[in-house]
């Protein structure tokens, strides 16, 4: 285990490139593709790829306030006094990742934006509180949690057909969440990942030199104790706009107006834990734990300049998905595992298929209405599950995100990391992985 982590992790950090780099290599590599496999001119390519620039914008927008809410969230004293007493549980390095990975696994299946800014967060903290741990593989225990978010509460395409109106609802009508989320074989996924994930990243920590590898610059190492106190403000010789901007009531009367279409939120829609909602709770939390504007306003300033990759690199993102669309690229790819599968093999097939389009499109709903439409019908016609067949699309979208740095970067953003300090670690779990998934979708 020792030489095989070594091995990728010196691949990744020697040759992966930084992740805006890594997007515009794959937006070349698809425009080069589209022409030379589907026969587009390179007019047709630009098109493609203008037209989908900007089809992200909101979802940027999305994430972009899961980096700067879980910040400013994370920067209160309540928060941060709650962190410091669970990252208490760890006092080796090995309990460190096992906590970690346990906790960020428990998350992620309840919502994966929620999962990836508590792994991060619970990380940092741990690595505080255990300094001899490798906080980069820690990073990277939070990270590889995120393999099991579609098979949980926010699985986006799950929760898709389970919806009365569904694209596909003509065709393989309402499936309930009872044969997707908990059949027997994505049960068998999630619980084997959650048992065994830990101690692989545990297994990989026990080879790591903790002297060799430990590097104290990489995050701010400020003082472990959480805040017990906040300074009184002088309220002397201020004007009438610094009065009302460190005016408590002006946050507590915001913050339980937000508190309460939380609560309609979910007495009207019942457990709907989707990405809006998420940061809606932690953006009003921020305000009313951080208790004055003013302080609220200044954790904002400081968390919007975690935000810059994901604003910046999320549109190359959906270029590559426009391209990859527009061109028949993905469709061509589906169509050929489709052609090669037989009633057996379709979902283990079908998961290896959507696990390479994810690389290019790394999305659940966008991978959705790519490969739904041809991998369901193929499925009715060889007698295959459909709902098993959609789960398989689920998980190949989970699946290779250990080595797409899209979803990587709201956590690296919160860490101070790179996407080469843990895809090497990562490469790890993507192998791993493969056998539970596989297991299931052949034989359960």
């Amino acid at each position: 285990m020792k030489t095989l982590t070594n091995f990728f992790d010196q691949l990744v950090r020697k040759y992966l490139p930084d992740a805006f780099l890594f997007a515009i290599i794959l937006t070349l590599v698809v425009f080069v593709l589209g022409m030379v496999v589907m026969g587009h001119s390179p007019v047709d390519m630009v098109q493609y790829w203008g037209e989908g620039f900007w089809e992200l914008l909101s979802f940027s927008m999305q994430m972009s306030l899961v980096v700067v809410t879980g910040y400013v969230l994370a920067n209160t004293p309540t928060v941060k006094k709650g962190l410091y007493k669970i990252s208490s549980l760890a006092k080796t390095p090995g309990q460190a990742i096992l906590l970690v990975t346990f906790v960020s696994i428990i998350a992620c299946l309840i919502n994966y934006g929620f999962g990836l800014i508590v792994g991060a967060l619970l990380a940092v903290h741990v690595a505080k509180r255990v300094p001899t741990a490798d906080y980069r593989v820690l990073i990277a225990g939070a990270y590889s949690a995120f393999l099991v978010w579609h098979g949980g509460f926010s699985g986006s395409i799950p929760l898709t057909i389970a919806t009365p109106g569904h694209f596909l609802e003509k065709t393989i009508g309402v499936i309930p969440v009872t044969e997707t989320l908990f059949s027997s074989y994505n049960i068998f996924i999630v619980v084997v990942l959650l048992v065994t994930l830990p101690l692989l990243n545990w297994y990989i920590m026990k080879t790591r030199d903790p002297i060799k590898d430990y590097d104290a610059h990489i995050f701010q190492a400020a003082s472990m104790e959480p805040e017990t106190a906040e300074e009184p403000v002088a309220k002397t010789d201020m004007y009438p706009a610094d009065k009302l901007e460190n005016s408590r009531i002006i946050s507590l009367i915001i913050g339980l107006l937000g508190l309460a279409y939380i609560v309609y939120h979910f007495v009207t829609k019942g457990f709907d834990l989707n990405i809006n909602i998420v940061n809606f709770i932690m953006f009003f939390l921020g305000i009313l734990l951080h208790r004055t504007p003013r302080r609220f306003l200044d954790s904002v300033a400081d968390g919007v300049k975690n935000a810059g990759g994901i604003i910046i690199q999320f549109p190359f993102y959906a270029g590559i998905m426009g391209m990859m669309t527009a061109s028949g690229l993905s469709a061509a790819l589906s169509t050929w595992f489709v052609h090669i599968s037989n009633e057996t093999t379709l979902p283990l097939l079908t998961f290896i298929s959507a696990g390479i389009v994810n690389v290019f499109v790394p999305s659940g709903g966008g991978q959705w209405a790519v490969q739904g439409p041809i991998m369901i019908p193929a499925a009715l016609q060889i007698g295959a599950d459909t709902a098993k067949t959609a789960m398989a699309i689920a998980w190949g979208d989970a699946w290779t995100n250990m080595i797409q740095p899209f979803w990587a970067l709201p956590l690296l953003a919160i860490a101070g990391l790179k996407i080469r300090d843990i895809m090497g670690f990562c490469v790890i779990a993507l192998f791993y992985s493969f056998i539970p998934i596989a297991i299931a979708m052949l034989f359960l």
